[in-house]
């Protein structure tokens, strides 16, 4: 079931990570681009086969406030809580609703007022709500504005993407830089290298290799759980082959009665197989069912992707475990019908 579970799982995963990355994404992210240098290096992208890029302002601030509320470390008790207010933020302010985010409550904000935009996930985790004030440290000013909607992301877009959104008013004559983010083919990778040598303050970060990076690592660590995983297995052979050997001189006196009524050695060898490959099957099913079950558990409710059913995980799980029981079986039983029946007969 573990290793059914691990073939499951991964592959789910592969195949939903594949899916909600459009071919497409981008692949590249460039940071710390300078307000006068926004025009150049929208114009050199293009010249370089980008389409044209999105940029976004991208302003570093620390939450210090909600409402009245000064927030530190110890505000929150979960990690993730007090890993977020340590650090800066990654704001933004755009007058528009960026693509792929979709409020899910209250509504985008005017520019009447100092107000923001909360990620979802952002708000849960900090207990955020509609209408808390936020007052954030940039650069040695502060700049307050009042939640006025939450949204959520598509973060298998691989667009860029920001936990809280500022509109223009919040963020009146504060310092900015740009960022963007587009796809590079292979082919044009070389680019790259010029790019960053005519813009030599600009850090660009390489996605794709970074993902394939991850992958690999993913892959290593799960071949290695797999590697454990078969010694489990192997110790359920054992076991058969335990059981089996305890219930050897029984199996042995039953063989001897069976073939002095006439059965033949052939239909008691057929008898066993038949045996072993129940039992086998039946442990591949329960494995292949409790791993399905499971697997679907995770993908609803844990990494929120579609489940595929996937009929040849029982296929799978019926075949190893047949072999098992044979093997295990075969170990144990094999010399139970080659003493001749009489012999069997005067010693039980």
């Amino acid at each position: 079931m573990a290793l059914l579970l691990l073939a499951v799982v991964r592959g789910d995963l592969v195949t939903a990570w594949r899916t909600a990355t459009p071919p497409d994404a981008p692949n590249r992210f460039v940071i710390n681009i300078q307000p006068d240098q926004k025009a150049a290096i929208e114009q050199q992208l293009v010249r370089n086969g980008v389409t044209k890029p999105l940029m976004y302002p991208m302003i570093r601030g620390r939450l210090i406030k909600v409402n009245d509320q000064t927030i530190t470390a110890e505000t929150y008790p979960e990690d993730r809580a007090k890993r977020l207010v340590n650090r800066e933020f990654n704001l933004s302010t755009m007058a528009d609703l960026p693509p792929k985010n979709r409020i899910v409550s209250g509504h985008w904000y005017s520019d009447d007022r100092s107000e923001a935009s909360v990620e979802e996930g952002l708000a849960k985790t900090l207990n955020l709500r509609l209408g808390d004030r936020l007052t954030f440290d940039i650069a040695g000013q502060s700049a307050q504005a009042s939640i006025t909607s939450i949204r959520k992301l598509d973060w298998g877009s691989m667009r860029v993407n920001f936990f809280v959104i500022l509109n223009p008013r919040a963020v009146k004559d504060l310092p900015y830089t740009w960022i963007t983010a587009f796809y590079l083919p292979a082919t044009r990778a070389g680019f790259i290298n010029g790019f960053t040598r005519d813009f030599p303050n600009l850090t660009v970060i390489d996605v794709g290799n970074v993902l394939k990076q991850i992958q690999g690592v993913v892959d290593q660590v799960v071949t290695a759980v797999e590697f454990l995983f078969l010694f489990t297995l192997a110790s359920g052979v054992l076991v058969l082959y335990a059981a089996l050997v305890g219930s050897q001189d029984e199996r042995t006196r039953e063989a001897g009665l069976l073939r002095a009524l006439g059965a033949t050695r052939k239909q008691l060898s057929r008898a066993q197989w038949i045996e072993f490959g129940l039992v086998g099957g039946l442990a591949g099913i329960l494995a292949a069912t409790g791993a399905a079950a499971v697997g679907w558990a995770l993908a609803k409710f844990v990494f929120d992707f579609e489940w595929v059913f996937q009929p040849e995980v029982w296929l799978a799980g019926v075949a190893v475990g047949a072999t098992c029981a044979f093997s295990g079986g075969w170990i144990g039983l094999r010399n139970v019908l080659n003493q001749p029946p009489l012999q069997t007969l005067r010693e039980a």
